[in-house]
């Protein structure tokens, strides 16, 4: 689908209950072109337009170019909605819909020239500084590199590179640059077991010149009111730091995979019977007992991921400065791993539940998805990735197996290792696309 796809009528101002009513509104229509997201490899064009002309896609956006300027906490209801129905593209929704939110820290000479252009425009990004090299230009800088796991690429008509500017003498300088669709060549190498439909492909682009305007450096992306895009938008969810708080722009898919997997559990229960006693399997006390402790795992998970958010979103309305907290994650990941490890209706059929609900293909795109989400794999990255991988979905995505939906396998995330490649950026970056360390060394969490 090429750019010229997106509706470029005004998009309706949502308040939040609206955002989660309208995405409530797109799960079954999600459902059934959930198959189809996975056979092209990236979002359906149906659901892309869906989501422009609802206004979703720009909950994050300034209210001064029509976007809804809604609350942090956004991310989680509206993604966890989505992610219920299909999370390749509540993955893709979270993407586009934080970019939206970053754009607004660039100068505001570059804010105008793309909102000016198309206020619904679609951007996509691959935060993985070391894949990027940059030196300066007059004017500007020229850029080249290969970057990896540039989701939702396809449709977007810009995309956020980040990259090292390096010169005689200087040790390196972490910077954010856009690149229009003209400048990078997308490579077609998107080929994984999960998340299949966010066409997380990778992107080239050879010695561009980036203009100045284009360009943000990380180290005024750390919250407050210091950012190029301050002035133009001094509202407090623009005071929110981008790197810091990047470990929950997408946890909200993970609980939403649960929570959809959780209720197709629960709705296959009805009307089951034991093959051997021939009892109802709801009215079995161990069956009950498990999915009950899946349910608290997913509520547990819910009500944390909310108030850190929530939090965050305070903080910056009393103009102080957020920062990435280890205890709230901690607090879930324990949680979630206790009862899902007690809990589980796994692999090995300890209840009877297991074969019949596995035969579901939502469940199994659910499993498949939870494995490529963030979550503690080890591997490629190393530490860098470990403050972001104790967080929230680590273990969230357990719940779903707790109710029944077990699954083999300990895959990595879709943006780790694709037909045994390593990223290009040793794992290191810091966007919703790769999460861990921060550009200036501290873990993300």
């Amino acid at each position: 689908m090429s750019a010229e796809v997106v509706a470029r009528t005004a998009a309706p101002v949502l308040t939040p209950d609206e955002a989660v009513t309208r995405a409530s509104a797109m799960v079954p229509r999600l459902k059934q072109r959930a198959s189809l997201a996975d056979d092209l490899r990236r979002c359906p064009d149906e659901s892309i337009r869906e989501l422009n002309e609802s206004g979703l896609m720009r909950v994050l956006q300034p209210r001064r170019v029509g976007g809804s300027e809604l609350p942090w906490v956004a991310l989680i209801d509206v993604g966890s909605e989505l992610a219920r129905g299909c999370g390749s593209t509540a993955w893709n929704w979270a993407n586009y819909a934080v970019h939206h939110w970053m754009l607004a820290f660039w100068p505001a000479a570059c804010q105008d020239e793309i909102w000016d252009a198309d206020p619904a425009v679609l951007i996509a990004s691959s935060m993985v500084f070391p894949a990027g090299k940059a030196t300066r230009a007059p004017g500007g800088y020229r850029l080249s590199g290969r970057w990896p796991f540039s989701s939702g690429v396809d449709p977007a008509a810009w995309n956020m590179l980040g990259g090292i500017v390096r010169g005689e003498g200087e040790t390196g300088e972490y910077r954010m640059f856009l690149v229009p669709r003209e400048d990078y060549a997308i490579v077609d190498n998107w080929h994984v077991m999960g998340l299949r439909g966010t066409g997380s492909k990778d992107v080239e682009a050879k010695d561009v010149f980036v203009p100045e305007d284009r360009t943000l450096s990380v180290e005024a992306t750390r919250g407050g009111g210091n950012h190029p895009g301050a002035a133009a938008n001094p509202a407090p969810l623009f005071r929110i730091p981008i790197f810091a708080t990047f470990p929950y722009m997408l946890t909200g898919i993970a609980l939403g995979l649960a929570q959809g997997a959780y209720e197709a559990v629960v709705e296959g229960l009805r009307g089951r019977v034991a093959r051997y006693s021939g009892k109802s399997l709801a009215d079995m006390t161990a069956v009950q007992m498990r999915i009950a402790e899946a349910a608290a795992c997913i509520d547990t998970a819910r009500r944390v991921m909310r108030d850190y958010c929530a939090t965050a979103q305070a903080m910056a309305e009393r103009d102080e400065v957020p920062h990435g907290e280890r205890g709230p994650a901690r607090v879930v990941d324990g949680h979630a791993r206790a009862h899902a490890r007690d809990a589980a209706v796994d692999e090995d059929d300890r209840q009877p539940l297991s074969r019949e609900v596995l035969e579901d293909r939502l469940l199994r795109r659910a499993a498949r998805d939870q494995r490529r989400h963030p979550r503690a794999q080890g591997g490629h990255s190393g530490h860098s990735r470990a403050g972001f991988l104790r967080a929230l979905p680590a273990r969230v995505g357990s719940a779903p197996r707790a109710a029944g939906a077990g699954h083999r396998g300990a895959g990595p995330h879709p943006h780790q290792h694709r037909d045994g490649e390593r990223d290009a950026g040793g794992g290191r970056g810091g966007h919703p696309d790769q999460p861990g360390r921060h550009p200036d060394g501290r873990d993300a969490l």
